[in-house]
Parts: C-alpha cells; sequence; structure tokens
C-alpha cells in the first residue's frame, strides 16, 4: 500500500480541509504503516504557480501548512512530508507525460472549465496542463490509493488513462508474452466519513479559502473567540432542527451546520437531530461552537508553537524532500529509458 495525496498551500487551512482531507491524512498514515506500507503527502506548491500569486506569500504559506498539518496529527517519522519543488522529478514527469496526454482528454476536465471561466485565452498553460502535473505527482511513487473528493475524481481517472496508454505505446511485453508495465494503476481511497463542509454564508457552495468573506468559513489559527462570532453569524432558516434526517432536505444551511456537529463528535447525523431536534438555532450555535472550540484548541496551540520555528518547518520539508526523490527516481529513469532518453 502506498498512499500520495497533495494540498496547495494558498490561505489559511480551514475546517473543510481538515475534516474532507487533514483527518484522513493521520488515518492512513497509521493504516499505510500497519500494512507495511507507505505514506506521501506533499505540499502542491507548483500547482500553486499556475494561478496568479504572491511569491512570499507562497513560501510563508507553504511553511505554515506544514505547521498545521503537523499540528493535526501528520508524523514526519511516519509520513513522507516534503513540497513538490525541493522534488524536480514531479516537474520532469510531467513534461515526460504530456507526450502521452491528449488535448481533448484535459479540455473534457470540469475543474479546468470552473476555473478558465469565459477567459480561457487568458489562464496560463499551468492550469489546462496541472492534471497532467496531477498524474505525475501520483505515478512518480507508483501509488496504490490516493484518497479523492468527488470533484478530483476525474483527475484520477486522467492519470490512470495516461499511465494506461504509456504502459501500452512504451512498455513492450516480457519475452514470455506477461505484460511489464511501467507504471501502476493507482485506484481511488474515498475515505467513508469524508465529511463535505459547505460555507457558513451558503449551504449550496463548498468551504473555500478563496472565498472573499472570512464569515464563510472556520480557519484551523482562528481563537475561541472568533469561532463562536463566525458560528452565531453562520446563515440559517427560522425553522428549529428536526427530529429526524429527512426534515434536513431543502435546508442546506441546517444540514451544514448538523453535518459540522456529526463530523466533530462521532456521532451519526440521526443520533445528532435525536439529541437536538426541536431546538431552535440559538441554542445549536453555541452547542456546535463549544464542539467546535474544544476541537480546534489543541491544534491551534501546537500550530502556534511551530509557524514560528521556521528552522524545524524547513528540516521537515528537507528531510521528506530527500526521501521523495530517493524513492521517485528509479521510476523517473526507467520512464527516460522507456522513451528512449539518454540522461546525463
Amino acid at each position: 500500500m502506498r498512499v500520495v495525496s497533495g494540498i496547495q498551500p494558498t490561505g489559511k487551512p480551514h475546517l473543510g480541509n481538515y475534516l474532507g482531507a487533514i483527518v484522513n491524512y493521520v488515518k492512513l498514515q497509521d493504516e499505510a504503516q500497519a500494512a507495511g506500507g507507505e505514506c506521501f503527502i506533499f505540499l502542491a506548491d507548483l500547482h500553486a504557480i499556475s494561478q496568479p500569486h504572491d511569491p512570499a506569500e507562497l513560501t510563508q504559506n507553504t511553511r505554515e501548512m506544514v505547521a498545521t498539518l503537523v499540528a493535526c496529527g501528520v508524523d514526519p517519522s511516519k509520513t513522507i512530508l516534503f513540497n513538490q519543488a525541493q522534488v524536480p522529478a514531479h516537474a520532469e514527469m510531467q513534461w515526460l507525460l504530456n507526450g502521452t496526454a491528449r488535448m481533448g482528454w484535459l479540455n473534457r476536465m470540469t475543474q479546468w472549465k470552473d476555473k478558465a471561466g469565459k477567459n480561457r485565452e487568458g489562464q496560463s498553460v499551468a492550469l489546462f496542463t496541472y492534471p497532467v502535473l496531477q498524474a505525475a505527482d501520483v505515478l512518480l511513487y507508483q501509488a496504490t490509493h490516493v484518497p479523492v473528493g468527488e470533484d478530483q475524481k476525474q483527475h484520477l481517472e486522467l492519470a490512470r488513462d495516461i499511465a494506461q496508454k504509456f504502459n501500452t505505446d512504451f512498455c513492450p511485453p516480457n519475452e514470455d508474452g506477461s505484460d511489464a508495465p511501467l507504471f501502476t494503476l493507482p485506484e481511488p481511497y474515498i475515505p467513508p466519513a469524508a465529511a463535505r463542509i459547505m460555507s457558513l454564508r451558503d449551504g449550496t457552495s463548498k468551504m473555500s479559502k478563496s472565498d472573499p468573506s472570512e464569515m464563510s468559513r472556520i480557519s484551523l489559527t482562528d481563537d475561541a473567540d472568533t469561532v463562536m462570532k463566525k458560528v452565531k453569524k453562520a446563515k440559517t432558516d427560522p425553522e428549529p432542527l428536526p427530529s429526524e434526517e429527512a426534515g434536513l432536505e431543502g435546508r442546506a444551511e441546517a444540514k451544514n451546520l448538523v453535518g459540522i456537529y456529526s463530523a466533530l463528535t462521532g456521532q451519526s447525523v440521526g443520533q445528532v437531530l435525536a439529541e437536538h431536534g426541536g431546538q431552535g438555532f440559538g441554542a445549536f450555535k453555541p452547542a456546535l461552537g463549544e464542539v467546535l472550540v474544544e476541537t480546534l484548541r489543541p491544534i491551534n496551540e501546537r500550530f502556534m508553537e511551530l509557524k514560528d520555528d521556521l528552522e524545524a518547518l524547513d528540516a521537515i520539508l528537507a528531510r521528506g524532500a530527500a526521501q521523495a526523490r530517493e524513492h521517485g527516481l528509479p521510476t523517473l529513469d526507467a520512464t527516460y529509458k522507456a522513451l528512449g532518453l539518454v540522461r546525463g
């Protein structure tokens, strides 16, 4: 079992990142270790430059994301934690795979359409081709499992298509006729408890770092007062909470807040409603706020300890990058060779 996943170091990590991805990173590192496998988690700083960015902010955000992951329980002694820019093989592998990827495949990527909007001609080439870099990210390490949400399943399918075509085009069978593929086809890992956390201002939109309103999200670095303020001002409707899950249909904001409470406490939505059904949001929001504060307090305290220790954060990245380079080199060398390229 070899798990590979990346997270962009843009903006402050929020509750959606924590419940939708980071919690599962912690579980996966233990699962992979128990299975005798490995877990690679990287800061996708090369992906971050596909859109306008401030260089100094990117450097700071990369370090802060490392501090956040460690504060949340990602253990650099169990997980190979690094940033892409320190492992040039990611960019090299992307270029090598660009010869196999097809324009039609990339044109069908829904995230490209969403992010480019109507101004496709004005977007960077990097934004168009970043799914190929995502493929390189996982194929370089022969990933067997890649944690994905619904919005990334299409990109993993693309990675599998690229790997399959490359194996077919450039990896002839062994002398006995058996297949000799270079790349492992990664399988999606969809955690059973992955929570989809929505905006506090709009229950139909995902919680996002890019939302201009700070009130739309709970940042992992928010203090207790800020958390309570944001929860109390979260958009709701005038009806009390229902006693059964079916009663949440058509009530996006209510469903989101109940879902957050459920994910944080480990209770099912039904159990939350059995306990709080009939309450108005004037009673439920403070209860949710207390759960959030208690969950985030140790993360916040650990983050504050780590964020200014630049030497320790850089050492974590350097150590992880050295391990990643070592693991990725055999696949990179084999890819050059399969393509008939002679490396210096």
